[in-house]
């Protein structure tokens, strides 16, 4: 999995850190957005294998980028995890909806999130 590369949209240092760890020990490539608009751009320059999104972003929000990502022909294969402290009943199937391939809740645990990255870069 050494040549596979996870793209993270986020806003939150610490969760960068997070991931970026995770993705690490997977000897993964990283690619980091702070944002959904360059998050978007870097999805369709690099193409990545696996995109990490936050929901909560400044500017547009995360459920925005995933329905532009997912209706562009370049990066509409590209799995996209949502990343959210958004918990609550019927909000992970509203998150859903808008096209992501999986959904993680904040916080969460190295492990699970390993196995999350794992399942989706093994297919």
């Amino acid at each position: 999995m050494e040549d596979k590369t996870v793209l993270i949209i986020d806003d939150t240092p610490n969760n960068i850190i997070l991931a970026r760890s995770v993705i690490q020990r997977a000897g993964l490539k990283i690619i980091e957005a702070g944002n959904a608009e360059l998050g978007i751009e870097l999805a369709g320059k690099h193409l990545p294998d696996l995109i990490l999104m936050d929901i909560q972003l400044p500017g547009m929000d995360g459920k925005e980028a995933i329905a532009i990502l997912k209706k562009d022909e370049k990066t509409r294969n590209i799995p996209v995890v949502a990343m959210t402290s958004f918990a609550m009943k019927g909000d992970k199937e509203e998150i859903c909806g808008t096209g992501c391939d999986g959904y993680i809740s904040k916080p969460f645990h190295i492990r699970e999130l390993a196995e999350l990255v794992n399942s989706f870069l093994e297919k």
